[in-house]
């Protein structure tokens, strides 16, 4: 069975939200809701397609555009290569010229459309951010609460605490003055053992590979409207991480680091290829800063974890 390949977007208003379609009823995985797109013809480049489709289906031309997520999807009866992209802005305004209902959405709202199975993925991606700051080991909690609260006076939207050497008393407590601090303006991803998972509601969860490896097996051990994240170094991870159903990882190290220094790093090829296969939103992390975001999303990858490069100085 040959793979389909489609370009779709994931269309941004200048409000923020995003626009989506409905699918008609006669159609292919009809009555759902989708990112609009459509078939890249043999031959023809992703970008040329995407533009033209935009142009059939909205009367919109694309004006800045870039790769978001690749995602291979195997329904029954059909395979599919969804090749998508970020608008950012276009020229005209969107209307179903096909007879399609439209409808603008926050990434919040998302979650209450339903979608193919094929678009989970892009559903987180469309929600995530490029920059994912993880906090440094070592300082106090008023060090980590000021740095916190000035990375996200400077636009952070996912902070994950990482505070390894921190006692669980400790880190709970500052847990709890972390997600004050980011409520309304950042998602707080934590760490530690699930079974605090009930204490701390409006927090997204961070898996070890080691944990990813115990529980993996189980799936996910929250329902979907909470973040599941998971630290990948290998192929055997992101398939164990795809498995439990998480909605994004980082996968490093990418480069050499000062914090691991005798940890073989990845590479940018490796790691490109790692992801090729991987149909969810996945960080770079490991040596890498702000100024690799493009190269980041040109290999595929949701953005860039970091913390020294995203932590303030």
């Amino acid at each position: 069975m040959k793979r389909v390949h489609v370009a779709a977007a994931v269309i941004r208003g200048v409000d923020g939200r995003i626009l989506i379609a409905r699918r008609p009823q006669d159609k292919h995985q009809g009555g759902l809701w989708e990112f609009p797109g459509g078939k890249v013809e043999d031959g023809e480049a992703v970008r040329v397609a995407l533009d033209r489709e935009l142009e059939e289906e909205l009367g919109i031309r694309p004006q800045a555009a870039r790769p978001l997520i690749q995602i291979r999807h195997d329904y029954p009866d059909k395979q599919v290569l969804l090749d998508v992209w970020e608008v950012s802005t276009f020229s005209g305004e969107p209307h179903g010229a096909e007879g399609q209902p439209l409808a603008w959405v926050s990434e919040r709202q998302l979650l209450e459309y339903a979608f193919p199975a094929a678009n989970k993925p892009i559903v987180a991606a469309a929600r995530l951010p490029e920059r994912y700051l993880i906090t440094p080991d070592g300082l106090q909690p008023s060090e980590l609460l000021a740095g916190v609260r000035s990375a996200l006076a400077q636009g952070v939207r996912l902070v994950q605490l990482r505070a390894p050497n921190m006692f669980d008393a400790q880190y709970r407590d500052l847990a709890v003055d972390v997600q004050g601090l980011c409520a309304g303006k950042a998602q707080l991803m934590l760490k530690g053992p699930l079974e605090w998972l009930g204490d701390f509601p409006a927090a997204g969860w961070h898996l070890t590979a080691e944990q990813l490896r115990k529980y993996a097996a189980g799936g996910r051990p929250f329902p979907d409207d909470r973040w599941l994240a998971a630290s990948c170094h290998s192929a055997e991870e992101l398939v164990l991480a795809a498995q439990m159903g998480v909605d994004f990882v980082t996968l490093s190290p990418v480069q050499a680091t000062a914090t691991h220094p005798d940890v073989q790093p990845l590479g940018w090829e490796a790691a490109s290829e790692l992801l090729t296969h991987f149909n969810l939103p996945a960080y770079l992390l490991g040596g890498v800063g702000p100024g690799d975001i493009e190269r980041a999303w040109q290999i595929g990858a949701q953005g860039v974890a970091g913390i020294r490069a995203f932590w303030p100085q």
